[in-house]
């Protein structure tokens, strides 16, 4: 099965809709696929969607292929990027407002039922979910020359959620419309610091990447090689240290050393003033393990289980690549995240 971190896919009420993601950060109208779970909770939507011939053809064969619907394709770009986007700056890829994501998402979603009511009943986020999400996270912040766009698009949301009767967000969203002003936001940023020399007592250590998949969205740099670490034999224990820098935010994180891939000792990594560190003691089992010089030690930074779908260091350096290649779009063709950094740089 594809990473989703490669198939951008909308869970639809009775089917999901999958995008070539090279497609959408090209800003290419790509084709769709609809694929079926359950024909008679997607039936009311799917007419309306792709019409007579293509819903019959979706219906026989569970499936269906489709030139894409601008609503959805928008759509599926801004949950990609909610959960993928690879802010580096190590690699001149800047973090996006999440504020600023959740809003636009708010946006694209209640668009996207107005095209095919009923498509996303049970989605992950609601148009009011997500309206909530950005205000509770300060999206006045984000503003800067994009100001005027985050007004007009306050007023289509209170226009929305005032055809849905709901008129407190109806009234919020109109409020906002009108207090909006310009502001920029801060972005911390704390620097790697570099690896400390190889001394004595050093019983093993390497440098790691971060797997995308096993940690939150915006808290690492997605560059590789960020994560050094080391075991040293100290007087009364062995001991490993782990150091990951480029932190973007903070989370609660962990780091696992494995033997042949199966764990044996995990450190809690905190944030300090050069990214996450984090140091523990081996037991008397791992510590033997560092000093055999055939032991095949690694180490991996968040989640671990058999249900983290990895991705590969070659998928993630294709998103990079797909990523950056965007900076020589035009704006219209950008989120409103990626206009705001853009607008703060100059």
């Amino acid at each position: 099965m594809t990473h989703p971190m490669r198939t951008p896919v909308l869970a639809a009420d009775g089917g999901l809709i999958r995008f070539a993601l090279a497609d959408l950060l090209g800003a290419a109208l790509p084709p769709m696929r609809i694929e079926l779970t359950d024909a008679g909770a997607a039936e009311p939507w799917l007419t309306r969607l792709v019409g007579a011939e293509a819903s019959l053809t979706a219906l026989r064969d569970g499936r269906v292929d489709v030139p894409a619907r601008p609503e959805l394709a928008r759509l599926a770009l801004l949950l990609w990027a909610r959960r993928w986007w690879p802010a580096s700056p190590a690699l001149g890829i800047p973090s996006l407002d999440s504020a600023l994501l959740d809003f636009e998402a708010a946006v694209a979603t209640a668009a996207v039922e107005d095209l095919a009511e009923g498509l996303l009943d049970g989605f992950e986020a609601s148009p009011a979910e997500l309206f909530d999400q950005a205000t509770s996270a300060g999206l006045f912040a984000a503003a800067g020359p994009g100001t005027e766009e985050v007004r007009l698009l306050c007023e289509q949301l209170s226009a929305w959620f005032d055809r849905q009767d709901d008129l407190e967000r109806s009234e919020a969203a109109a409020g906002l419309a009108a207090r909006v002003g310009p502001g920029q936001r801060a972005y911390a940023l704390a620097a790697g610091a570099a690896p400390a020399a190889s001394g004595g007592g050093v019983l093993a250590e390497g440098r790691a990447s971060v797997d995308w998949a096993r940690v939150p969205p915006g808290v690492l740099d997605a560059a590789e090689g960020t994560v050094t670490w080391r075991i040293v034999a100290t007087r009364t224990a062995a001991r490993l240290a782990v150091e990951v820098s480029g932190a973007l935010d903070d989370a609660s994180l962990s780091a696992v050393a494995t033997h042949d891939g199966e764990p044996f000792a995990e450190v809690a990594l905190h944030l300090g003033s050069a990214g996450f560190a984090g140091t523990t003691d081996l037991d008397e089992a791992g510590a033997r393990l560092a000093a055999t010089s055939s032991a095949r030690i690694g180490l991996v930074v968040g989640a671990v289980g058999p249900d983290v779908q990895c991705t590969a260091p070659e998928d993630r350096a294709e998103v990079i690549s797909l990523v950056r290649a965007r900076e020589s779009l035009p704006p219209e063709s950008r989120t409103l995240a990626e206009r705001a950094v853009a607008d703060e740089e100059f």
